[in-house]
């Protein structure tokens, strides 16, 4: 596994060593030893999640305000543009974020550490994503900033105009937005 450092320290760009022939592929895409080495820090993962979305969906930017919860995100089917945004007043990189394509294809993952909203939007005809999460889902705490805010100004790689939830809809901005100390 090779990681690449983003310009937000936190954030991480992890792309598997992936072995290929004929028959097709394998990766391990995931192991705590070598995850814990690589990242520099021992995370327990208590939950996955996987959704399915078609082209030009974008759902985000969520975050839980209690019991915040770390990311590792891949693509499994298809193609998005994952973004995180750090929501930690504390830090250098307040009001930042990073942007990657993750895809099936380059089997790239993303490590997004509690402290941050996250988001992505879907490139493909069709996208199915899982991410393993630090924290359980707690509805109670979650929130959500919204994806055009123009003081983040996310280049969001959209052909169309994005299929929101109501949820997704009704963002706060980011300047009244609820965030970490």
């Amino acid at each position: 596994m090779k990681v690449v450092n983003t310009d937000i320290p936190d954030v991480l760009l992890i792309e598997p060593q992936v072995f290929g022939d004929a028959r097709g592929f394998f990766f391990e895409s995931y192991n705590q030893k070598v995850f814990a080495e690589k990242v520099g820090t021992t995370v327990h993962f208590v939950q996955d999640n996987h959704s399915r979305s078609g082209q030009n969906v974008l759902r985000g930017l969520h975050y839980q305000i209690q019991q915040p919860q770390g990311k590792l995100v891949r693509v499994t089917v298809g193609e998005i543009f994952d973004v995180a945004v750090d929501i930690r007043k504390s830090s250098p990189t307040f009001g930042q974020w990073v942007g990657y394509m993750l895809s099936a294809e380059n089997k790239r993952q993303l490590w997004i550490p509690a402290g941050f909203a996250h988001g992505f939007a879907v490139i493909s005809e069709v996208a199915e994503v899982l991410y393993k999460t630090t924290e359980y889902y707690a509805p109670q705490h979650e929130r959500c900033i919204l994806w055009n805010d123009p003081d983040l100004a996310i280049a969001w790689p959209l052909a169309a105009t994005p299929i929101l939830s109501a949820k997704d809809r009704a963002g706060q901005p980011f300047k009244t937005a609820e965030v970490f100390s």
